[in-house]
């Protein structure tokens, strides 16, 4: 499974910095060849740079225009350019100094904008110098006894998810962030064995990354996890995590199983900062976020929360259910073999779309929440490495998928208002035109399509794409180019919601 990814083994014998490792260091982030080819690639950061960050609540955070800007730990600064980062997204520009001021931080930012490495390369840099002095007690890796060196997982850092592709997607970035220092990233899921997961967390780990599932149980047996030395929590796609109603399992974590509760009544204070990210900002996560959140608490909206991003191309076309599957594969055949993900919206939907298309002799896979985690992996290894550069997913299940160079993405099923609606619609299209690089989204219009119409059109006209002539209709009245779009969730905007102490004195939810 996808967790016995290799990571950094760190040795006391290092001092404070861990040397390079080449065959690592080339798993990690590719041949230095590959990492030259890398840099400017395809990057197109003209609009998505001009993308106006809102800060909100009266804290103002004084954003960077470089990473050198952030003054991060020298390990960390070398990991984010072996990484290819060159510039920080708008995201970036708030949230890092933010987090390295120690606030807490609520990120609203379209799918694709950087949100993972936004929170992680703060977070990582900080604990980069004090590791030693915080980590727990960890057994040699190099003399390691299953069975007899076990520890206790003492995380510094835990990072909740709704998927497992996710998780399995921050951990890898985990896992470059962390190259060269003794701090050991960890992932747990449902799907796969809890003895294999326990076996990885008897070694250590400063850097817990999960769905909820799964961290709750481990939290539930303290002699296998605690998180007494928990210095962050992060929750990441709030949103999808609370539409499927995670809400149970949220709250064990958030407060540590409880133990939070009882540090603060004790000591004043548990030291946990909280981040809060998601592409959609839903009553349920303002309320979350009240609860949980420092009252001097950051807030940064990239745009409008749950927005589109500009790099990406949007046609809608009008057909029928019968024409699909030919429209599809006329589709696919423009495109040329790029890199392509279809979304359905269920799961019987992608096996028979799975199967016509395996017919029809093209490259193809499939991923949906009946397989097993082992399916979902092979799968999703195929189509990073371009054995099958076509895969066909439903929503949630896509929601981790972060891969590079795709380039169309296609929504066979628009998504139903009654699941998801516009939010939907906006995470699937961007798995395309992620950090900088340009996409192309397709999706198909039925008469089943209706009541999303009006939104979308909306969602078009936000992004400047071209509206066919059949959603003409349902361009506002007295819309003129230029003039901002008016989204009826804006309407109904509780500032209460998430305002501390000190909004009376700036810029609440609301303004």
């Amino acid at each position: 499974w996808d967790g016995n990814a290799r990571v950094y083994a760190w040795s006391d014998e290092y001092g404070d910095v861990g040397p390079e490792i080449a065959e690592l260091e080339a798993e990690l982030f590719g041949s230095p060849e590959d990492r030259d080819q890398r840099i400017g690639g395809g990057l197109d950061f003209s609009a998505i740079d001009s993308i106006e960050v809102i800060q909100e609540g009266p804290q103002r955070i004084e954003y960077i225009k470089t990473f050198e800007d952030a003054g991060l730990h020298p390990v960390m600064a070398k990991n984010v350019e072996l990484s290819g980062y060159q510039v920080p997204t708008p995201i970036q520009k708030f949230t890092i100094p933010a987090i390295l001021q120690s606030y807490d931080v609520i990120g609203i930012a379209q799918t694709g904008s950087g949100k993972t490495a936004a929170y992680l390369i703060p977070i990582l840099s900080k604990l980069m110098g004090k590791a030693k002095k915080l980590g727990a007690p960890r057994p040699n890796p190099l003399t390691f006894q299953e069975g007899i060196d076990n520890v206790t997982a003492e995380p510094l850092v835990v990072v909740v998810v709704p998927t497992r592709e996710l998780a399995v997607q921050i951990f890898n970035e985990a896992r470059k962030l962390c190259y060269r220092s003794m701090l050991r990233p960890c992932v747990v899921y449902g799907g796969v064995p809890i003895r294999e997961q326990l076996g990885l967390l008897s070694r250590g780990c400063d850097v817990l990354i999960g769905t909820p599932g799964r961290l709750k149980d481990f939290i539930g047996r303290p002699d296998k996890v605690t998180l007494r030395r928990l210095k962050y929590m992060v929750i990441d796609e709030a949103d999808e995590m609370l539409n499927q109603d995670w809400e149970d399992e949220l709250r064990p974590i958030l407060s540590g199983g409880g133990k939070f509760s009882l540090m603060k009544a004790f000591h004043g204070c548990c030291n946990v900062k909280y981040g809060l990210f998601s592409a959609t900002f839903p009553r349920a996560a303002r309320t979350l976020a009240k609860e949980y959140l420092s009252a001097s608490h950051v807030r940064f909206r990239v745009g409008r929360a749950g927005s589109t991003t500009v790099n990406i191309r949007q046609m809608v076309i009008e057909t029928s259910r019968e024409k699909k599957n030919e429209l599809l594969l006329t589709l696919l055949e423009e495109m040329n073999g790029v890199r392509t993900i279809i979304f359905v919206n269920s799961r019987q939907a992608a096996d028979t779309l799975d199967d016509f298309l395996y017919n029809m002799k093209l490259p193809v896979t499939s991923i949906h929440s009946d397989r097993t985690q082992v399916e979902r992996e092979a799968a999703m290894r195929a189509f990073r490495s371009g054995q099958a550069p076509i895969l066909v997913a439903t929503g949630v299940t896509a929601r981790g998928i972060d891969v590079r160079n795709v380039m169309h993405v296609i929504n066979y099923d628009l998504p139903s208002m009654e699941y998801g609606g516009i939010e939907e619609y906006t995470h699937r299209i961007g798995r395309t035109g992620r950090i900088g690089h340009r996409g192309v989204a397709t999706s198909f219009f039925t008469d089943r399509d209706e009541p999303i119409a009006s939104v979308l059109t909306r969602t078009l006209l936000e992004t400047k794409q071209e509206i066919p002539a059949f959603l003409q209709q349902y361009i506002p009245e007295n819309y003129a180019e230029g003039n901002k779009v008016k989204f009826e969730t804006e309407s109904d905007f509780d500032p209460n919601d998430v305002a501390g102490a000190g909004d009376a004195a700036g810029g609440g939810w609301g303004g």
